[in-house]
């Protein structure tokens, strides 16, 4: 019995979740659900794949939101106001987020401020910004996107959606960098031993800035799919993905063998999320219920998994 926790732990949690929710609405495993249910958690698990990146050098970013704001502000204001084409706005996008991880990166390589309370002072300077240029928090509309732009959350290729193409590709950008080249190597040798790293000679301080930049790109993408989702820029919207993609980065790292950072436990996890949340939806529950026992099932769901890696660990010593 230990054995099958040990190994299947997590797994037989989501194959009972999901027959839970199968059975109590059918509609749960239609076709179009399931679709919706990938499709609704596209935008974490862009989040969340940058989020990976850096909890796997042994930190942790809670500016990822930011990053997803300025991106979506960048695109939106570059559009509306300087009359830039789509493809422009995407490429101010990308800068806007860059920005954020050069701050951090900034902070972190070139001050020496520890991950936490580095981008945590992002994230309040970073929300400040937004509230002051919006005066006070207000919307940034566009009804008039180019169609490119808009195509960018609302097109699709052969029935399925862009955004989730655009996961996927990331998906496997992350999976081949990060688990699969030397490069990623490295980055997972400074998470687990910094200082062994140096000794050795790979370049921490390169490594960081690299991947502070590259996680912060990653999260503007996902600003650009919410800006052109909803045709406009909602200030601080970023940060409702925060905690869910940091809850997603730490369930996949607990099934990990090495209990690690790792792209597919990251996927597993916000698939996971997003099953919970579109189940407890389709039951019809009030919304302060359902934030409940979302927490509750989250909770429960990190419990079994750090255990499950305990466990392995035990078995392992």
């Amino acid at each position: 019995m230990r054995g099958i926790v040990v190994r299947f732990g997590f797994l037989i949690v989501f194959a009972l979740f999901f027959a839970f929710f199968a059975t109590w609405n059918p509609v749960f495993i239609s076709g179009n659900n399931l679709l919706n249910i990938v499709e609704g958690s596209a935008i974490l698990m862009i989040i969340a794949l940058g989020m990976t990146l850096i909890v796997a050098t042994g930190g942790i970013d809670l500016s990822v939101g930011i990053a997803l704001d300025f991106g979506a502000a960048f695109a939106v204001v570059a559009m509306k106001t300087y009359d830039m084409g789509w493809g422009s706005a995407v490429c101010a996008g990308l800068i806007g987020g860059s920005l954020v991880g050069l701050f951090n990166a900034a902070l972190v390589v070139g001050l020496r401020i520890s991950p936490f309370l580095a981008t945590l002072g992002t994230f309040f300077i970073g929300s400040s910004v937004q509230r002051i240029f919006t005066n006070g928090g207000g919307p940034i509309s566009h009804r008039r996107m180019p169609d490119g732009f808009r195509n960018i959350a609302q097109g699709d290729v052969f029935g399925i959606p862009s955004e989730v193409i655009l996961a996927a590709v990331l998906v496997v950008i992350y999976y081949l960098v990060l688990e699969r080249s030397v490069w990623g190597r490295r980055v997972h040798a400074m998470g687990m031993q910094r200082s062994a790293s140096i000794v050795a000679g790979i370049r921490v301080n390169r490594i960081l800035i690299a991947c502070f930049v590259f996680a912060s790109i990653t999260c503007a993408v996902g600003g650009l799919i919410s800006a052109a989702n909803i045709r406009m820029f909602t200030p601080l919207s970023g940060f409702s993905y925060l905690l869910d993609a940091i809850a997603a980065v730490f369930i996949g790292a607990a099934l990990h063998p090495r209990g690690r950072p790792n792209v597919l436990g990251t996927v597993a996890g916000v698939l996971f999320l997003g099953m919970v949340t579109n189940g407890l939806n389709l039951m019809g529950l009030n919304f302060n219920t359902k934030d409940a026992l979302s927490g509750i099932i989250l909770v429960s769901a990190l419990a079994l998994a750090v255990a499950q890696r305990n466990m392995r660990n035990a078995d392992g010593d």
